[in-house]
Order: C-alpha cells, then structure tokens, then sequence
C-alpha cells in the first residue's frame, strides 16, 4: 500500500526559529539527515517520491474564476501560521509501517542538533475508487 507523508510546519507550538535562522552548518545537518532517510527507504524498497516545498512565501493559491480563467492569490500569506515542508511517498506493507517510517523523519534535527518533531501526516493513497460505487 502506498502513503503519503506529509511534513507540516507549525510556528504555533514549536520552540526553534524558522530555518532561515539556522546556521549553514544545522541546514546542512537537516538536509543530510533527509538524504539519509531517501537513501535507506530506497534500500528497503519502500521509497517511491518525494520532496521538499519552498516556504509560503513562494506559493501560490489558484481558483478557478469566470470563464474558468485563473485567479492568482500571490503570497506571502501573513495569516499563515502553517504550511507544507515537504512529502514523501512511500510504499508498505504495513500501515504500522508507514507511522514508524514518519515518527522518523519527525526526528529531523534542527537548531543544536535537537529533533525538531515536525508533525508528520500519514494519508494511504487511493489507487482506485471502492469497487461498490
């Protein structure tokens, strides 16, 4: 079964600074910590996709309007107090497995090393619709 990981950032109930604030050293630690996890699910068999997101600031919001032309919503979004960091999906036998596999990268080091516990959303994705519709 595949799953979606999704990595939320929250500035409510975090206690370290956005990553624009890190040093060059503690970006490099997170992102060779992300590396490493890609790296051994691809090992197990399990990784399929995956990436980071640039920040809210770089976002867009699109709807449809008249004539169903695009109407752009362009950031930064000062209401925002959170966003997608990223996502993985990954594919398992277990969905046991896929929680094990988030509440890991939750441990994504930070500022001073220390684990960030991002929360980290497990979706199973839908390969089809149910057969009794």
């Amino acid at each position: 079964m595949k799953y979606m990981l999704l990595m939320q950032f929250s500035a409510a109930g975090t206690d370290f600074p956005s990553i624009d604030t890190w040093t060059p050293a503690e970006i490099q630690a997170h992102i060779g910590f992300m590396g490493e996890v890609n790296a051994k699910l691809t090992a197990d068999g399990e990784w399929v996709q995956g990436e980071g997101l640039a920040g809210p600031q770089q976002a867009r919001i699109v709807r449809a309007g008249e004539g169903g032309a695009p109407v752009v919503t362009e950031g930064p979004f000062a209401e925002t107090k959170e966003f997608l960091a990223g996502w993985w999906i990954v594919d398992c036998e277990t969905p046991e497995r896929a929680v094990e596999i988030a509440a890991h990268i939750s441990t994504a080091p930070g500022p001073g090393g220390r684990p960030l516990n991002m929360p980290i959303e497990v979706h199973p994705v839908m390969s089809a619709p149910p057969q009794e519709m």
